[in-house]
């Protein structure tokens, strides 16, 4: 298939740039042996069967989005000068990736200041991103982004507005747990702990996997063949009792849905090959039509990028033909898109 197979015209007034408000409150498409039904998050209940289990990444986003300021001494005396970073992906080393505005004046070896009395230096600059070693590590550096960081807010956001209080809580999930995602797992911030209890009550199950969630998510494809794309690395982790719950959850008739892409790709990792086992490691899993799925009954998820990879894979689930009336439904009835927009519920055809 070709990149501009999965290209669509959006109004740009469809991109949400604030989430619903309260979660339940968002539109929620449904798509089952076909149909296409509108709903509302709060309707969940009504598309699930007792016995179905939810699979949530508890990846916990970071303030990875810095201001700071570099200071040079030159004829004049010191200068300082503004400049940007947004974290991208930590090394065992336990310096950063960064991307660095303006990076081309930020020299190896010059340091940045940052509020709550952090820094860092720049130790290499390759591929348009920096490696930085920062003054703190581990919970220290957690802590110091806690204060001076700002949420990572996809570019389609953030080039309408700035991140501000209100997102530090609007883009994570209720479930957060495990630090190191630079961007949310959007598809669950639709879900409250009253949507959860609600769920449980009606007999639904939950287990809990991380994939901590690069800015690679946001890539464009840039190939024209799909299958020449090359996928970004991210880090992931399925427990070992995380595959027992959903084989036994399997054994029993019921359904596997996991509620966001991410949390889709990584379970299809630890079930190459045909059979579930505990993960831990980097996938970099491209799943497109064609794909054969192993462990996926339906998947909840929001409405994505024109061209993006994220598409392709709900085409693979549910069909190119059947995605396209999804989409074009989406769009004629005014339901949001993106990160903070609304939902679907979609069902393997």
């Amino acid at each position: 298939m070709k990149l501009s197979d999965f290209d669509f015209d959006l109004p740009p007034e469809r991109i949400a740039i604030r989430p619903m408000s309260p979660r339940g409150d968002a539109k929620l498409l449904v798509s089952q042996a076909g149909q296409i039904e509108d709903a509302h998050v709060r309707d969940l209940c009504s598309y699930f069967r007792p016995g179905d289990r939810l699979v949530l990444n508890d990846t916990k986003v970071i303030p990875a989005r810095l201001f700071g300021t570099r200071a040079r001494q030159s004829a004049q005396g010191r200068v300082e000068a503004k400049i940007e970073v947004t974290l991208l992906e930590p090394q065992a080393s336990g310096r950063w990736k960064a991307l660095i505005k303006p990076l081309r004046k930020l020299a190896v070896g010059e340091e940045i200041q940052f509020a709550a009395g952090l820094s860092a230096r720049c130790i290499e600059k390759t591929d348009g991103e920096a490696l930085l070693d920062f003054s703190a590590q581990g919970a220290e550096l957690d802590a110091a982004l806690d204060v001076s960081g700002q949420m990572p807010l996809p570019p389609y956001i953030a080039s309408k507005r700035a991140a501000d209080a209100q997102d530090k809580s609007d883009y994570q999930t209720v479930w957060a747990k495990h630090r190191g995602a630079v961007a949310a797992p959007t598809a669950s911030l639709h879900l409250d702990a009253a949507a959860l209890d609600a769920l449980q009550g009606h007999g639904v199950t939950i287990s809990y996997v991380t994939l901590h969630v690069g800015a690679g998510t946001f890539l464009p494809v840039k190939v024209e063949e799909i299958r020449t794309h090359t996928m970004h690395a991210e880090w992931g982790c399925v427990s070992p009792q995380a595959v027992a719950e959903i084989e036994q959850t399997r054994a029993a008739g019921g359904r596997i849905i996991p509620v966001g892409t991410t949390a889709l790709r990584l379970i299809e990792t630890a079930a190459r090959g045909g059979t579930l086992r505990p993960f831990e490691g980097e996938t970099d899993i491209f799943i497109y039509p064609g794909f054969e799925f192993q462990i996926t009954d339906g998947l909840m998820t929001n409405f994505h990028l024109p061209k993006s990879t994220l598409l392709m894979l709900v085409a693979a689930l549910i069909g190119k033909p059947h995605l396209d009336a999804v989409y074009a439904h989406a769009v004629a009835q005014n339901y949001r898109f993106f990160s903070y927009g609304d939902a679907s519920l979609l069902f393997a055809s």
